[in-house]
C-alpha cells in the first residue's frame, strides 16, 4: 500500500513538473486524443515462420497525460512503443498521431516525425560508447531548433558533472539516466519510455 501511495506520489509531482506551464488547461486537454490506434497489428519473421506480436490493438493516448502499457515479457509493450515511435511498421492497422496516419508516412517523412515529435528512452540504452555523456545528448539536441542545453538536463537527473565521461566510465544506472537526459533535451511533444526505470534504484 505504501509503495502505491509513493507511486502515485510521483506520478502527480512528475505531472505537474512537466505541465505547470500549463495547468490551466490540463484539465481541458485530456480528453483530446493525441494518438489514435486502430486494429494494430504487428508481424516478425523468420523465414517462413509469421509471429503474429500485436493483435488487432485499438487504444487512444490522451493529450498531457501518462499512459503505462503492461504485460508479460513477450507481449508487445516494446513493439507498440516502436511503432507508435515510427521506428517499426505496422503489419495492419493504422496509428494516427493528432489526425496524421503515420503508418502511411514515407522513410524520409518518418524521419522527420521522430526528429521533430519523439523523445524515446530506450530499455537497452543505445548510447554511443566511443562519445562522451555530452557529445550522446547533444546529437539529439542538434535534430531540434531549440533544445535544452546539456547541462540542464543532466542537472534534471543529477548527473551534473559527468559531461566528458563516456559510457563505459558509467554504471547502468548512470547510463539509464543519460538515456533520458538525451530523450528530454529535444523538448519533445512525446516521450515514449521502455521500461525507463529498469536500471534505476528506488530512490532515482
Amino acid at each position: 500500500m505504501k509503495d502505491k501511495i509513493k507511486f502515485e506520489q510521483v506520478v502527480t509531482s512528475l505531472s505537474y513538473y512537466l505541465y505547470n506551464d500549463s495547468i490551466g488547461s490540463i484539465v481541458e486537454s485530456y480528453h483530446e486524443p493525441i494518438f489514435k490506434v486502430k486494429n494494430l497489428c504487428v508481424d516478425y519473421k523468420s523465414g517462413k515462420i509469421v509471429n503474429r506480436v500485436v493483435k488487432n490493438a485499438s487504444f487512444n493516448i490522451n493529450n498531457k497525460e501518462f499512459t503505462m502499457i503492461f504485460g508479460p515479457s513477450g507481449s508487445g509493450k516494446s513493439t507498440i512503443l516502436n511503432v507508435l515511435g515510427g521506428m517499426l511498421s505496422a503489419s495492419e492497422g493504422n496509428v494516427f498521431y493528432k489526425e496524421k496516419d503515420i503508418t502511411q508516412l514515407n522513410e524520409n517523412k518518418k524521419t522527420q516525425y521522430r526528429c521533430d515529435t519523439i523523445g524515446f528512452v530506450f530499455q537497452r540504452f543505445n548510447l554511443i560508447t566511443s562519445l562522451t555523456v555530452e557529445e550522446n545528448i547533444q546529437i539529439a539536441a542538434s535534430l531540434v531548433k531549440n533544445p535544452l542545453s546539456v547541462k540542464e538536463v543532466l542537472e534534471m537527473v543529477g548527473l551534473q558533472g559527468t559531461e566528458k565521461k563516456y559510457p563505459t566510465q558509467l554504471s547502468g544506472g548512470e547510463q539509464q539516466r543519460v538515456c533520458i537526459a538525451r530523450a528530454l533535451v529535444k523538448r519533445s511533444e512525446v516521450l515514449l519510455c521502455d521500461e525507463p526505470t529498469g536500471s534505476l534504484d528506488s530512490v532515482n
